[in-house]
This record gives structure tokens, sequence and C-alpha cells, in this order.
């Protein structure tokens, strides 16, 4: 197990700890459901710095970025991320969900999923092989456990990184970001617009990546100014809100994005990456299911399950992959993936919780 490099001043902020995917993190603060109203509501602060953080730089680094995700990058200027792109297997299914941020034309940035860190790097270096590249030609740099990735989320998030000094923000535009910040005293190398809580897609989210010691002292920094910190309990209730996708439960190597509606991730007409050309087998043939979201009634406090089954009379038709209960709606609430035939929003399905059924109502994302 690694610990975050914030682990210790988590600690005194009484962070209550668990293990996620070969990582000791903040689990959550006490309440993660008053962490989601905050988020929502005011700020929070997430320390992510188990996601993969990855450089990649060389005179081949966009050919070989190019080649690697589904995501056209040829129009990204220095200072703007693609993303969320996909990198595929050679037969289309899912290898990660990654974010890609320009520096300049040789030197790139990717933050991936903590699960498929080590998974990217060697696919990513087999790559390179065989794409003809050579070590100078396209270097591999992994920058996850020298440095720290914060996210400050919520409405008043920008108004918190303004009283510490931080300019620009009001014109920095979504999936933009800038370097070389300083937050309070700290030095922060890039400061993004974007997030995972949905937050971003309404102004309001800010990641930050910085070295160590930096890294505590922005975190500490943000909290002695009124933010709350959040872990990943609430971290994941509110990208479930959003409809947002977690691998390992809503996407892998079994799933294309063509049946997970990843639409966002893909660049209609690429064809030139890797797996890119069995998209258009699967568009010809169709699929037999799709990620839809669905909630259930008020009142029903239960939570459905990864592998929970959903049924239309007596017949399976899907299957939950993710489920929380949202503050926000005050409602359970899931995401997985049914029949195509059973796809219509606003049609009513029942899920197996527990042995019982409870009905369910098929809906589009975001589910607030």
């Amino acid at each position: 197990m690694v610990e975050t490099p914030l682990i210790d001043v988590e600690k005194s902020y009484n962070a209550n700890l668990g293990s996620f995917v070969g990582w000791i993190t903040p689990l959550d603060f006490g309440d993660p459901l008053s962490e989601c109203r905050d988020v929502r509501s005011k700020v929070g602060v997430f320390d992510v710095s188990h996601m993969g953080r990855i450089l990649i730089k060389g005179s081949k680094a966009y050919e070989f970025l190019q080649k690697l995700v589904t995501k056209d990058l040829s129009r990204l200027r220095p200072g703007e991320m693609g993303g969320p792109t996909l990198i595929l297997n050679e037969v289309g299914g899912i290898k990660d969900d990654v974010m890609i941020y320009k520096l300049s034309d040789y030197e790139w940035l990717m933050v991936c999923n903590a699960v498929n860190r080590e998974k990217d790097i060697n696919w990513m270096l087999n790559v390179r092989s065989k794409l003809g590249f050579s070590n100078d030609d396209v270097v591999i740099e992994d920058l996850t456990t020298n440095s720290v990735l914060i996210a400050v989320q919520g409405p008043k998030s920008r108004d918190v990184l303004e009283s510490l000094g931080v300019e620009g923000l009001k014109d920095l535009k979504l999936l933009n970001f800038i370097t070389n910040v300083e937050v309070g005293t700290a030095k922060v190398f890039l400061l993004s617009r974007s997030g995972w809580t949905g937050e971003e897609v309404r102004s309001y989210g800010f990641e930050l990546w910085a070295d160590i010691p930096n890294g505590v002292e922005v975190y500490k920094t943000l909290i002695s100014s009124g933010v709350r910190p959040c872990g990943l309990v609430a971290r994941d209730i509110l990208r479930i809100e959003m409809g947002y996708v977690l691998y390992g439960s809503d996407i892998s190597e079994d799933v294309n994005p063509i049946e997970a509606r990843y639409w966002v991730a893909l660049t209609r007409g690429k064809d030139d990456c890797i797996g890119c050309d069995k998209l258009w087998d699967v568009y010809r043939e169709g699929v037999s299911r799709f990620r839809v979201g669905f909630k259930l009634k008020k009142g029903i406090k239960l939570i459905p399950r990864h592998g929970y089954k959903i049924l239309a009379d007596e017949e399976v038709v899907g299957e939950v992959t993710s489920g929380a209960y949202s503050p926000t709606i005050d409602r359970a609430i899931g995401i997985g993936y049914i029949k195509t035939s059973h796809t219509y929003l606003g049609f009513n399905l029942e899920v197996v919780v527990r042995g019982k059924r409870y009905e369910v109502k098929i809906s589009d994302f975001p589910l607030i």
C-alpha cells in the first residue's frame, strides 16, 4: 500500500482512512453526505493524488499520442486539455479513460485512473516500440509519487482561490490550464479548470498540481481558509450524480465506448488510433446494451450496488454498475447497463436489492 503524500496532514483533520486500488487515502472526514452538500453549495477540497500522472515528451510525443487515444489532439494549443479521452485495446475495449494536457508540441501530461497506472505505462511502452519510436523520440515518465494533485470544487472555489492571490481564473475556460501559479505562499506547477464532480461544468471546479512540499502547504492553506476537506466517498457520490464513469465499475476492457455512451471521449471520424477502426464495426453492427442512469423512489434508502440485477417483469435485462444515495435530490440513484430494447427514458424497471424488488425509472445524465 502507498500512502498519499498528504496523509499526515489529513490525519490531523480527523480523516477516516481506507484503501483504494493500492493507496491509503481519506474515505471521508466524518460525514460524506454533508461533504457532498458543501461541494454543491459552497466549496470542498479533495486529495486526488492517487490518480496517475504521466509526462510524455519528445520529438514524436504528438504522433505517439494521436495513435494512443480516441480524441483528435491536432487542434489543441498549449494550455488546453484534450479529454476525457480513451485508450482502447486492439478490439475497441476501453483500457482507460484519461485526460491529456498540452504543455507544448513536444511535452504533454496525462492523468489516468489509479488502478490502471502501471498497466497504462506498460501499454504505452509497448505501443512506442510497435510504432518504431525510440526511447528518445517518446519519453514516458511517471510523476505520480513525487507530486500532489488537489481538486477544489464548488461554487465558492474561484472566490477562495482568488482570495489567496490566484489571478486569471475569471477568463480560464473549461478544460484550460495555467502554469506556475502561486496559491498564498505556495507554488503550484499547474492549475486547470476541471474536475470529476460536475462542478467544473458549472464553472466551479479547479485542479492543482504541485510538488509534495508545496502541495501540503496548498492543502493546509485551503482548509485554513474555510474550505471543507472531502474524501473519496463524497467524490464517488458526486460523480454518480453527474453520470460520470468509474473504471472497473462502469467501464473496462470488456466495454466499448458505444455501449458506454461515452461520446464525449471520441472525435467523430478519427480512425487512426489503436482500436478506433473496430468502433466502425460496432457502429455498423449495433450493440445489445447501453449505459443508463436510474432513480429509485424517494423514501427508499437502500443503495443499489455493483452487480445487482435489473428486471423487466421476470426477465433480467441489465445490471447495476454504480449506486449511491444522492443528498442533492434525496433519493437513491445508480448507473447500469440494460438491453437496448429497454433503454427508453422514463421507462420503469425493477432492481433487486437484498432479495426484494424496487421500482426504478430510467433517466438520462446528469441524475440531479
